[in-house]
């Protein structure tokens, strides 16, 4: 916490100075009692593309200002080691997820944001484009739904003849039809997150890293700012206060917003593990990413074919519900390592079954109702709203997948909603 004591000493000049009139829903600078102006719960690569966001909002967000500051809390001792990190670092074309919603809307957005920033500042992608499969007739109709939805909102899709897509990829299966996504890429995520967390800090930004949030008071009359609590390896900290409260906490965002929010409206969470699995042989080895045709429900889009930026191939994520989000070994069981096995054979009978194996796996975080009947299960839209009754708390919740891909664009909503 030596970082936070730093800032805390170098507030008291900024706390001298004169505050600026606000031009918008809130001041720009730190009130005289906030340690900060915003403090951002959550440091995967969505927390990370907020508080980078808001530390740089001043002139078109390029600027430093000393006068704007934002601390980012993080859990772990290090940024992105969560759902950030255990994924398959595709960037998504937002072609699955319905009109009107956030998760389209924000994911088009971001998707553009990620290929312009990753291209100025030389983070690895590669827009390899992906492959929806379909093998019966059922399967067809679900992929001709998912080319309509994508003209409709403007995102390039094409069906491929048999001719070319066999020419293209002959080891992948596909009967009855198959439809390209030609911006859908992959990414590495690890370095567009190092990119921006050292963007967040030399713009001045604090991140308080192995800080776990044990509670957190709202502001009152008789304290106007947020005071989130912390522990450390001596205990609960003092608190570190600021103007503005972002929860961005991933798997643990419930559980921040249940501290914060009255009973009548908590979450509850659900998690869908997903299990990886890498591949040691070098045939087949398709050059793009292959996903078979949307099942409605099934909690993710199927165990598809990814591809890493050595061109290596795996799969992933299988679907496994779990009631705690803290184990991430993958889980060893026949059956499902079968079932696995069976889902991609349907696109690729040459795989060489004796080069599977379990990778690592991932957690994302789903929503529910407290008290309500479901599983998470169901199509869940992002949560990013301005809390009502709680000046000054931008609450995100269910931010999974395309939530990497939108992490850009997420940023830029949210502080939309606090700046204009």
């Amino acid at each position: 916490m030596a970082l936070l004591h730093a800032r805390r000493v170098a507030l008291q000049t900024i706390k001298n100075l004169p505050t600026r009139q606000p031009c918008r829903n809130f001041s720009s600078t730190a009130r005289a009692q906030a340690d900060f102006t915003h403090a951002v719960i959550g440091g995967g690569a969505v927390g990370l593309a907020i508080a980078r966001r808001l530390q740089q909002q001043h002139n078109g967000g390029t600027t430093t200002s000393s006068a704007t500051s934002t601390v980012l809390i993080e859990q772990h001792k290090a940024v992105g080691t969560e759902t950030s990190s255990r994924n398959s670092e595709v960037i998504h074309a937002g072609i699955y997820y319905g009109h009107g919603s956030l998760k389209t809307k924000l994911c088009v957005q971001g998707k553009e944001m990620l290929y312009q920033l990753c291209d100025k500042h030389s983070i690895p992608y590669n827009n390899c484009g992906k492959w929806v499969v379909a093998q019966d007739e059922t399967q067809a109709e679900a992929v001709a739904k998912v080319h309509e939805f994508a003209k409709s909102i403007g995102v390039p899709t094409r069906f491929l003849s048999r001719e070319e897509a066999q020419s293209r990829e002959p080891d992948v299966r596909a009967e009855t039809a198959v439809l390209e996504s030609p911006t859908t890429g992959i990414l590495d995520s690890h370095a567009y997150m190092q990119f921006l967390h050292g963007s967040f800090q030399d713009a001045g930004g604090d991140t308080a890293l192995n800080a776990k949030v044990t509670r957190i008071e709202a502001p009152s009359p008789s304290s106007p700012d947020w005071k989130i609590y912390t522990a450390s390896q001596e205990g609960e900290t003092e608190p570190i206060t600021a103007e503005i409260l972002i929860n961005s906490a991933g798997l643990y965002a419930c559980d921040i917003s249940n501290m914060i929010l009255p009973a009548s409206r908590h979450t509850r969470p659900f998690y869908a593990k997903g299990n990886y699995f890498s591949y040691a042989s070098s045939n087949p080895k398709p050059s793009v990413l292959v996903y078979p045709a949307p099942v409605p429900g099934q909690g993710g889009l199927g165990t598809h074919l990814t591809l890493d930026l050595g061109g290596r191939v795996r799969f992933g994520p299988d679907v496994e519900w779990v009631d705690s989000p803290h184990d991430y070994t993958p889980t060893s069981d026949p059956t499902r390592f079968a079932a696995a096995i069976a889902d991609i054979k349907k696109y690729l009978p040459g795989i060489d079954e004796s080069a599977l194996a379990l990778d690592y796996a991932g957690i994302r975080p789903k929503l529910g109702r407290m008290g309500a009947v479901g599983s998470g299960k169901g199509f869940q839209d992002f949560h990013i709203k301005r809390e009502e009754g709680y000046d000054g708390f931008v609450n995100l919740l269910g931010i999974e997948s395309p939530g990497l891909t939108s992490s850009l664009a997420i940023a830029e909503e949210v502080w939309r909603l606090l700046y204009r």
